[in-house]
């Protein structure tokens, strides 16, 4: 899972990002609410965290441009602002949860799996005879379970939630490498991994725009 926060308390930033990643969830972090559009035009994720009382902008008129925009991503508002009224506009602006300031830990993973869940593909996939379990990690093929590395799976993962797109050479480098400085040869090998496990011509390669699972 990956997940977005928007939160420019560098203190609560830093703890919230250092929780997450030890429960398992993937984590990028904006202190700056400027880049927010830029970094949602490149970048995909399974749940964004966003407060409502940021530097430059309000959190409210972040949550609008997003659906605006059909940014469709689970939105849970993590706020100090607890009146009704607040949590009434957040829901009518396409929030999907809210969970107010101080709060315990463990409820904000709950609220974040839930929400996750909500809008996942279903947990079992199959590809031809390939049968790919998502809550557990496995995939098999004529019933057998095959070996995969973990950079093969989340690129497979994330093929599956884009399935029947064309899927972009920076998108995925930006879903799973985070953003790291590799380049589109890198995704090729992880391709040819895919590719030995899954039926012939399952994944299309588009030629300097990506990829697409049939």
């Amino acid at each position: 899972m990956r997940v977005l926060i928007i939160e420019d308390d560098h203190f609560l930033g830093e703890s919230l990002s250092e929780y997450l990643r030890e429960n398992g969830i993937d984590v990028d972090w904006i202190k700056d609410d400027r880049e927010v559009k830029d970094t949602l035009s490149i970048n995909e994720y399974d749940v964004i965290l966003l407060d409502l009382m940021l530097k430059y902008s309000k959190g409210e008129d972040i949550l609008l441009w997003m659906r605006e925009n059909s940014i469709i991503t689970p939105v849970l508002v993590v706020t100090a602002k607890s009146r009704i009224e607040d949590k009434e506009r957040c829901y009518n602006y396409g929030a999907d949860d809210y969970i107010t300031k101080p709060f315990d830990p463990k409820e904000l993973i709950l609220k974040i799996k839930a929400l996750s869940n909500r809008v996942h593909i279903p947990y079992v996939q199959t590809v031809g005879e390939v049968e790919i379990d998502l809550k557990n990690k496995t995939v098999k093929k004529e019933g057998k379970e095959v070996k995969i590395s973990k950079t093969a799976w989340n690129l497979l993962y994330y093929l599956l939630k884009r399935r029947g797109e064309i899927v972009s050479n920076e998108s995925i480098l930006n879903y799973v490498w985070g953003g790291k400085a590799v380049g589109d040869e890198i995704i090729r090998s992880y391709i040819k991994e895919l590719r030995k496990i899954l039926p012939p011509d399952t994944i299309e390669t588009f030629k300097g725009r990506g990829y697409r699972l049939k």
